[in-house]
């Protein structure tokens, strides 16, 4: 496997290796209170040194919904460069309906939900069910926290399995920041619907087309000078990996618990990562210039 990724004390350690940055957001800038001071600073920063920031975010809520949102927790949309969320590519997708998986898909769909948020249907010709039984596929996008347990949807699932609904998932996170602590997130949900029979297909980090309209944003810089940062492996050092770009491990986020019991921190990622595909190039506790 790859030599260990290198601890750094704060990104202008390495700000000569990139111009473009693809930051995500929970675990990384805020966990839904409001933006860690550090990480608006290092956001300035950033700006500061000529760099071009992306918020590159597994929520299943449109870009608008997400900049709004990014304002509230006190991050104003001209601090960075643009927002692209897997809602948003999903939403694409599902409007354009020239290209696989969303060609093949029907046009009623039961829509899961963080919110009751709609932003992910609307323009769209898809018709919301509110009954799953007369539904041609599932469409994911959020969850609740009190609907977050894989198990309270077995009942809806094991039928819509038992009929062969595709799920379409536009987050693929597995965990995320509840009122109190790590819950499940809509990617969990769609591993138990894959236990139960079901089909999923996914759209967000780590999957190849959340990276590649994210160069296309971004007006197609060699991916060498993209550096990915975010606190998981599965999602933000995978794909960025996998995309040919830079990447840095937030060690504070999704990983935290299993990181801060280490006492071999070098070895807990490797462990973590399990491959050198997965590796990070670098880490840092929380985000810092």
């Amino acid at each position: 496997m790859k030599a260990d990724a290198t601890a750094i004390a704060g990104l202008h350690t390495i700000a000569d290796r990139f111009d473009h940055v693809l930051l995500d957001q929970w675990g990384t800038l805020h966990e839904g209170m409001a933006v860690f001071p550090a990480a608006l600073e290092c956001v300035a920063r950033l700006r500061e040194a000529g760099k071009r920031i992306l918020i590159l975010s597994n929520s299943g809520k449109r870009a608008g919904s997400n900049r709004r949102r990014l304002a509230a927790l006190g991050l104003p949309p001209e601090a960075y460069d643009g927002v692209l969320s897997s809602g948003e590519v999903t939403w694409r997708g599902l409007h354009a309906r020239e290209q696989a998986p969303f060609a093949e898909l029907g046009r009623a769909c039961f829509l899961i939900s963080r919110d009751a948020d709609r932003s992910i249907v609307d323009g769209t010709d898809l018709v919301v069910v509110s009954n799953i039984r007369e539904a041609d596929f599932i469409l994911l996008g959020g969850l609740d926290d009190d609907a977050a347990e894989p198990e309270h949807w077995r009942v809806q699932l094991t039928a819509a399995a038992a009929r062969h609904l595709p799920m379409l998932c536009a987050n693929p996170d597995l965990v995320m920041f509840g009122v109190a602590g790590l819950i499940p997130a809509p990617g969990a949900l769609a591993a138990f619907y894959q236990s139960l029979g079901g089909t999923v297909l996914f759209v967000g980090k780590p999957y190849p087309p959340m990276f590649a309209a994210a160069r296309d944003q971004l007006g197609h810089p060699p991916p060498e000078r993209i550096l990915v940062i975010g606190d998981s492996i599965d999602h933000d050092i995978a794909g960025g990996r996998s995309a040919g770009m830079l990447t840095l491990l937030i060690g504070s986020g999704a990983h935290r618990a299993t990181l801060a019991q280490a006492s071999d921190l070098p070895r807990a990622i490797k462990t973590a990562a399990g491959a050198a595909a997965r590796m990070p190039h670098w880490t840092m506790d929380h985000l810092t210039w």
